[in-house]
């Protein structure tokens, strides 16, 4: 009796192997059918992954938003030295949210600068001490905002929206020599990049919120290595005169934005 159950037992025993075998091998012919997709479960996870996703962001994230804003810009090296910042900066630009952590941007902001010469300088030998030198800049950018994943920190962090700002830049600049009428107005551009950092609070979840944004710019200016601001060798006891106007630029901008 005993031996009669343990051919028994022996022979579900490779029954089962056998049709476990079966199965494996089956399953593994229908994957190397030509047509046959060996990774259907793995697609089909992935696409209701991002159907939920997508759905998420219809539902609670913002599509496009208009920034308008004011704030302040300031240089630094011989340039920095040379300028007096006549404040505020203008802002205006535009976000195109790609999903919850990147957005598009584009926009242009304005700023006015002033330099005093009391003093003979090299590029205007017969004109005197020029005064007061009025600079303007506009610069045009795009860019690129990637937002922090904050899902696991606290909720003050979460609302602020930190982000990380990348801008290409075109810098036009227009000098004007305000107490010399007689002189014709100095212009040019420069090709600059900006690189920064940025927080949006809520006014209103997905309608309003305040911006804060604070960058640092290299800027490749047409006049940085200009002579014509030097001051004269005889003039050596005057306050004022630039080897060159070299250096780069922080900017800190305020905004009030508009979202949909």
């Amino acid at each position: 009796m005993h031996r009669f159950l343990c051919l028994l037992l022996l022979a579900f025993s490779l029954g089962a192997q056998a049709q476990s075998t079966e199965q494996v091998m089956q399953e593994v012919e229908d994957d190397l059918t030509p047509g046959a997709d060996i990774f259907s479960d793995f697609n089909e996870d992935l696409e209701s992954a991002q159907v939920l996703e997508d759905e998420r962001f219809y539902r609670y994230a913002r599509f496009f938003s208009v920034n308008l804003g004011g704030g302040f810009t300031t240089f630094t090296g011989n340039r920095g030295t040379a300028y007096d910042d006549n404040h505020p900066t203008f802002h205006l630009s535009m976000n195109y949210f790609l999903d919850f952590q990147s957005a598009i941007l584009m926009g242009l902001e304005y700023s006015k600068h002033t330099m005093i010469l009391d003093t003979v300088v090299n590029g205007y030998k017969d004109q005197g001490p020029l005064g007061a030198v009025v600079t303007d800049f506009t610069r045009v950018f795009v860019g690129y905002k990637y937002y922090v994943d904050t899902t696991d920190l606290g909720t003050a962090i979460t609302y602020s929206n930190p982000h990380i700002i990348g801008r290409l830049e075109y810098w036009y600049q227009t000098t004007k020599f305000i107490d010399r009428q007689g002189l014709p107005k100095d212009s040019g551009g420069g090709i600059g990049t900006g690189v920064g950092f940025g927080l949006d609070f809520p006014v209103e979840i997905k309608k309003s919120y305040i911006g804060i944004e604070a960058l640092y710019h290299v800027v490749n200016f047409y006049d940085k290595f200009t002579q014509d601001f030097r001051q004269l060798p005889n003039n050596a006891a005057s306050t004022y005169g630039y080897e060159d106007l070299t250096g780069n630029v922080m900017t800190l901008i305020i905004s009030y934005n508009f979202t949909w």
